[in-house]
């Protein structure tokens, strides 16, 4: 989870260096590319062809490759980090950020397009390491990954690529250059669409003189960090024939939304705003997917529900969300909204089910670790206990890391990922040497 209030900058304008803006206290919550480098002989050799099933349902294919930026020295990379507000003390390279645009399927298994940001780091080796970063929750389809630059939703990109690895970063459904509305805290589609994009970087890399290495080390933050674990638990079960689990290190995910983020949105554990406009989301994105109601006067009060679902259409910005939903729960849901949400049942529990179940139903066999702070304003730390106490259930015992009193612009929840991320890039590097 984190919700973007800041304003979606103008497309024509996107790329341009800029300072990082302001965040409310508590709330965050093109060129084509040319004269791109032959692949090496080795990298060539060394890539194994795409699996059969992958090129017959066209899961992964690539479609189109756009070069953003290049940040040509380690000093380059480090200030585009300080301008977003991370640490650099873990740069070593400049790096080199694209676009992808690829096939995948949509949270009802049927054909559809994403993209997400590749970056690669400058002056490496012929074979890279890969991470991939899942990142928080956006409303408008430019809080992704390839649509921003200096920016909180981009730096962990950059701050792992500067360290020598290959990133991918997806967009997710409805982001970026995705159509449709964002099926949000969807665990499948953000699986599938991560599952692809692995996909689409692997064919995509040889046109940058690399290949990518077999195991992934998977991240994420907020909405991300069930993203990732989704992802990971599906690189372990076999999903793609070449990519596999190599560590998990999600930060500040929403892991028990039903058991532990839910009850905490209802009874003032959550910042209130940031109650009302989860809720908001929840509603309109899970009644998309699982029909919860006929017409949202069932569940938003007026004058709320004759807009609150055009909100969600991708083209509002976070600002635009906070402006146009009251203060609190009360003024926004109807007495069959708030039963409906305090007592899940029907299409909601089961879809409950699903979104909680990124900790109960698997042994993760590669390295984890859980990132979080206490005093966390947005996703309650009670989540990161329960995933910690499911695992254990399951035979995995797993280190919890504590950032602390770690603020950014005002959110400790924020600041959880800021502080996280250069120890996530250290860890990393230390397993890919071990």
């Amino acid at each position: 989870m984190h919700l973007s209030t800041s304003p979606s900058p103008r497309r024509t304008a996107r790329y341009r260096s800029r300072l990082p803006r302001q965040l409310a206290a508590g709330v965050c919550c093109a060129l084509l590319l040319s004269g791109l480098p032959a692949a090496t002989a080795a990298a060539a050799a060394a890539r194994p062809p795409v699996p059969a099933r992958h090129q017959e349902h066209g899961r992964g294919t690539l479609l189109s490759h756009t070069k953003l930026y290049t940040l040509a020295t380690p000093q380059d990379a480090a200030d585009e980090l300080h301008a977003a507000g991370f640490a650099a003390g873990t740069v070593r390279h400049g790096v080199v950020a694209y676009r992808l645009v690829y096939r995948t399927v949509d949270a009802h298994g049927r054909p559809t397009t994403a993209s997400g940001l590749f970056v690669v780091p400058l002056g490496s080796g012929a074979r890279l390491r890969v991470v991939s970063f899942a990142h928080g929750t956006g409303v408008n389809r430019d809080d992704s990954p390839s649509e921003k630059r200096r920016d909180f939703v981009s730096a962990p990109a950059i701050a792992h690529a500067a360290a020598g690895a290959a990133v991918v970063a997806p967009d997710y459904l409805g982001m970026g250059e995705g159509p449709g509305p964002h099926p949000w805290m969807d665990i499948g589609s953000e699986t599938t669409a991560s599952v692809d994009m692995l996909r689409a970087a692997r064919a995509f890399a040889p046109r940058t003189g690399h290949v990518l290495e077999r195991e992934v080390m998977v991240t994420g933050f907020s909405q991300g960090a069930s993203a990732a674990l989704g992802l990971g638990r599906a690189l372990q079960a076999g999903e793609d024939r070449w990519f596999r689990l190599g560590a998990l290190a999600p930060v500040s995910g929403a892991y028990d939304f039903g058991g532990a983020e839910l009850p905490a949105l209802l009874d003032g554990g959550v910042d209130p705003k940031m109650g009302v406009m989860y809720m908001a989301y929840l509603l309109v994105a899970f009644n998309r997917l699982h029909h919860l109601y006929d017409t949202p006067g069932e569940v938003f009060r007026a004058p709320y529900d004759r807009g609150i679902e055009a909100l969600f259409d991708g083209s509002h910005t976070g600002r635009q969300l906070a402006a146009g939903t009251p203060g609190t729960l009360d003024e926004l849901l109807t007495g069959h909204g708030r039963a409906m949400l305090a007592h899940p049942s029907g299409p909601l529990a089961a879809a409950l089910r699903t979104t909680d179940a990124v900790c109960t139903d698997w042994a993760p066999r590669a390295p984890v670790r859980l990132f979080m702070a206490t005093g966390d304003e947005q996703a309650v730390t009670a989540n990161t206990e329960h995933c910690r106490a499911a695992l254990r259930t399951n035979g995995v015992h797993v280190r919890v890391v504590d950032a602390g009193a770690a603020d950014y612009h005002g959110s400790r929840h924020l600041g959880s990922e800021a502080a996280a991320t250069p120890a996530i890039v250290r860890w990393f590097g230390e397993l890919t040497r071990g």
